[in-house]
């Protein structure tokens, strides 16, 4: 399969030192550049609003631009990381939002999404616009779309996994006891429609548990579904659910 670059964006709050490591092994295993998006924690404090919404979404796009541009396919692959996979998916579209259409699907044929809330009993109004916009994957015939989960064992997990695991997971799926990444539900990190794999023992950032969605060894995890989903993304003749690949 044709290797391509990548564009990542991370999610709410988390600094971009962080993925520091998951940028690192991407460039060892795609041989491609990869780039982060870089967004500020005062504004990832602004997307309550959504004119904050469409100008990280504008510096994606032009990274994605710029990326596919010298792409040896003349596409990227996308990744984000918790919110930063909800906006993604918004990014696909070509409908306008804030007077901006974005039409990511004509420069990225793969979205990667981990540990994103998709669906939730107290989500934001903007994830609600979302998945009320684009439910489940309506680009499936030009974009493959793979969704990360983690199932995280909280007597394994830190403090504050614990603490914050039953109200975040509460607040997502009604279940205080659901199992999940220590953030985000299982249930809630797999999009309808999407290439699904759960990671046993993955936490949603380096702060809920030791292994996360960033770590090198879990990079590894998941970039392999991903270039399966592709592969089989060029060799299917038009959209349709593909079959579950989960780890247990």
């Amino acid at each position: 399969m044709p290797r391509q670059p990548i564009v990542i964006l991370g999610g709410f709050l988390i600094s971009p030192e962080a993925y520091a490591p998951m940028v690192a092994r991407l460039k060892q295993l795609s041989g491609q550049p990869v780039k982060l998006a870089p967004v500020s924690k005062a504004e990832w404090l602004l997307t309550v609003f959504a004119f904050a919404w469409a100008r990280i979404l504008d510096r994606v796009a032009t990274t994605v631009a710029e990326l596919a541009a010298h792409s040896p396919t003349g596409r990227v692959t996308l990744i984000g990381h918790s919110s930063g996979g909800i906006m993604l998916r918004l990014l696909l579209d070509d409908a306008p939002f804030q007077g901006r259409s974005y039409d990511g699907k004509a420069l990225a044929d793969t979205l990667v999404m981990l540990g994103s809330p998709h669906t939730a009993l107290k989500a934001t109004v903007l994830r609600q616009m979302v998945q009320r916009r684009l439910p489940g994957t309506p680009f499936a015939d030009r974009v493959s779309y793979v969704s990360v989960a983690g199932d995280l064992d909280l007597e394994s997990a830190t403090p504050m996994a614990r603490r914050l695991a039953p109200t975040a997971y509460r607040n997502s799926t009604g279940d205080a006891h659901d199992h999940g990444d220590g953030l985000v539900p299982v249930a809630s990190a797999l999009l309808e429609g999407s290439t699904p794999l759960v990671l046993p023992g993955v936490a949603h950032g380096g702060a809920f548990g030791p292994s996360w969605y960033g770590s090198p060894e879990v990079v590894e995890r998941w970039w392999a579904l991903a270039q399966e989903a592709e592969s089989s993304s060029s060799a299917r003749s038009g959209a349709g659910c593909r079959g579950i690949a989960e780890e247990r």
